[in-house]
């Protein structure tokens, strides 16, 4: 499978003609549970899951079965495309029917979707299938588990963890109390009543701890400490950190929780947590670094995990040394009140403390 983005790709989309509503504040209108249901909102569900399945994706049951039935269309009332002019709204209520099936493609499409924009900026957006269906895979849950959601989004994440272990088991933070009431329409509507909480996801939602996993939908500069703290032993913690995510198993030691473990294989993009401190970033065209390194997807994820600890021709170094490595040798620990990222070995001689 190839890279992974929660941020939308720009794609053509022509001019900005009948693009529906204007950008709202507040739950969205027009909106209900009939918005794009019908023999082929079903198909094109159906279709996605198969995709998502000829990947190598999907292969527990239980997660198939969520894909197969929670309607993403009810979570993405409209979203925004990218075109020559601009962004452009596509909308499932739009009267001209080619541009209400257009909205639909996208929706059942396995890309991320902009979902709300302000001042020109995405600040929210419904993330591609393929990487939901991996990240929840990856949390490896069992039935009775409690999920913590850090970032909700429309809530289309938060219909699939309630779909497979119930609204009580699942709590989702996210800073926009707009971005809140509109997830809990959609939920609303979809049939699913898990806790959405308005707050700073960076501080967890300590009141609904202890919880059996968390995962995170934003990218995160470091691990907030408050996370672990509100696990449970044996816990996990899957977070995108640089451009990579990161599961983190947490136990209990005498100083305090420790979270600890490797990078998924998979690079992922995502829009960044608000409210966290910003990201550190690579130097974007470093002197004395071949072209050859700079296109290299896997030299940049060193580049971005390292940003602030290794100079790029260190990091050029180290990568041509250990023969250019994957991200699955390279992991992260939270613990003692410090963080760091490693290759191989937390306690070995490439380590980076984490910023933010």
């Amino acid at each position: 499978m190839g890279a992974h983005r929660e941020v939308p790709a720009e794609t053509g989309s022509g001019p900005e003609t009948g693009s529906g509503p204007e950008t709202g504040s507040g739950p969205e209108t027009g909106s209900g549970p009939e918005t794009g249901s019908g023999p082929e909102a079903d198909e094109a569900r159906q279709t996605l899951v198969r995709n998502i399945v000829a990947q190598g994706g999907l292969t527990d049951p239980a997660w198939r079965r969520a894909f197969e039935e929670v309607e993403r269309h009810l979570f993405v009332p409209y979203y925004y495309v990218h075109g020559s002019r601009g962004y452009e709204r596509l909308w499932g209520d739009d009267p001209d029917p080619v541009r209400r099936r257009r909205w639909l493609r996208g929706v059942y499409g396995d890309e991320a979707l902009a979902t709300r924009m302000r001042d020109g900026e995405l600040i929210s957006s419904s993330s591609q299938p393929s990487l939901m269906a991996l990240m929840l895979d990856a949390l490896d849950l069992r039935d009775g588990h409690t999920v913590l959601e850090i970032g909700t989004g429309p809530g289309y994440n938060a219909a699939l963890l309630s779909h497979r272990l119930g609204d009580t088991a699942v709590t989702s933070v996210d800073l926009d109390p707009e971005i809140t009431e509109s997830a809990r329409s959609h939920l609303a509507a979809a049939g699913y009543r898990p806790t959405v909480i308005t707050g700073d996801g960076a501080r967890g939602c300590p009141q609904r701890a202890p919880y059996d996993r968390i995962i995170a939908t934003c990218t995160l500069p470091s691990v907030p400490h408050a996370w672990p703290e509100q696990c449970a032993p044996g816990a996990r913690i899957l977070a995108p950190v640089a451009t990579g995510l990161v599961s983190l198993e947490v136990r209990a030691t005498a100083h305090g929780p420790r979270a600890e473990g490797h990078f998924l294989h998979t690079p992922a993009y995502f829009v960044p947590l608000r409210g966290a401190s910003p990201l550190l970033e690579p130097i974007a065209r470093p002197g004395g670094v071949p072209r050859r390194a700079i296109g290299d997807e896997l030299f940049r994820f060193l580049l971005t995990l390292t940003a602030g600890s290794l100079d790029p021709r260190e990091a050029l170094s180290l990568w041509e040394r250990e023969e250019h490595p994957r991200r699955e040798r390279y992991g992260v620990t939270v613990a003692d009140g410090r963080q760091w990222s490693w290759l191989d070995d937390p306690e070995g001689p490439y380590t980076w403390p984490l910023g933010g």
